[in-house]
């Protein structure tokens, strides 16, 4: 079980405080939210109409098979904080047929909670903990007209207020970002982002689209050859199954399947080093990773950069 890191941007030795979070290790929480993933919830509008029909006709067997395979987390956002999360993964839609504005997390069914009353968990944690900063990743965005788009925007702007970081912002170190007050940066994936300067645009997210950890790595590191982008990007770490292999391993889960194969990711990530490099990381995102110890490993990566500004600093004289 991963341990409380709730504090550990501000715990950071002070040297790092300087260091764009571009240049840091974070560890971020794919898919964050399918840990209240509601079962009986309609499919989202982009699941093909093959298995739309099929989840008609079976309902019963597709259901648990959904379930089990869609739902990445089991820690709620406000436990994913206190363990040192900080990057998240919130593919927002909504429902058909609603006839209400609540829009909800998804990720191929619904969830239970909608989404402004969990973001008022996430603004109510960050008032306890003044010194750490939060990316919430916005995508998806499925069934939203611009009505839409514009309302969640202007509830969005309400709830975070002063605490959201403008994307013009170009210093973007924590001691810069405690000294303005900015605790959230809050990224849209969607063109109406450009028409709003508290929102940046999308994060670059690499994944794999494998389901053995060797395909993801490989995945990684080709990308890493191919040089890091510039500004925020997020390495998935998240294992992909097909619906062949789900139906061949009935017994299996995304649960089983990450388990099992967390030991190569784990040790990958050990070897991985933050910082402006073109082959340096910055956000390293994975599922279940309040079992699983992703947070304590990808914090301590930050230490590597302690250990190189010292290293310069000695070349120096």
């Amino acid at each position: 079980m991963e341990r409380s890191s709730q504090d550990w941007m501000s715990a950071l030795p002070e040297e790092l405080w300087d260091v764009p979070l571009t240049d840091l290790a974070i560890p971020g929480s794919h898919d964050a939210m399918s840990y209240c993933l509601d079962i009986n919830s309609p499919l989202l509008r982009s699941e093909s109409d093959f298995f739309r029909v099929l989840d008609g006709l079976f309902y019963c067997f597709t259901r648990p098979i959904i379930f089990k395979w869609a739902t990445t987390q089991d820690k709620s956002i406000e436990e994913q904080l206190s363990m040192g999360i900080r990057y998240f993964d919130l593919r927002v839609a909504h429902k058909p047929s609603d006839s209400s504005s609540d829009l909800y997390f998804t990720h191929v069914i619904y969830t239970h909670l909608t989404v402004m009353e969990t973001l008022v968990s996430v603004a109510s944690w960050l008032k306890s903990h003044p010194k750490e900063v939060v990316i919430l990743a916005c995508s998806h965005l499925e069934g939203m007209d611009d009505a839409r788009h514009e309302s969640f925007i202007y509830s969005l702007k309400n709830l975070f207020g002063s605490k959201l970081c403008p994307r013009k912002e170009s210093v973007l170190t924590l001691r810069s970002l405690w000294a303005s007050g900015y605790q959230v940066i809050l990224s849209y994936d969607s063109q109406v982002a450009a028409r709003h300067e508290e929102l940046w645009l999308a994060i670059p997210y690499w994944w794999a689209n494998q389901q053995t950890a060797q395909g993801v790595i490989s995945y990684l590191d080709w990308n890493k050859e191919l040089g890091r982008p510039e500004g925020f990007f997020v390495s998935g770490l998240n294992l992909t199954a097909d619906r062949g292999y789900i139906a061949k391993n009935r017994k299996e889960s995304l649960r089983t399947l990450t388990y099992s194969n967390w030991d190569s990711l784990s040790k990958w990530v050990e070897e991985q080093i933050p910082g402006s490099d073109p082959k340096s990381l910055n956000i390293i995102a994975g599922d279940f990773v309040g079992p699983l110890p992703l947070c304590s490993q990808v914090i301590a990566l930050n230490h590597k950069l302690r250990r190189k500004n010292s290293s310069q600093i000695k070349k120096q004289y």
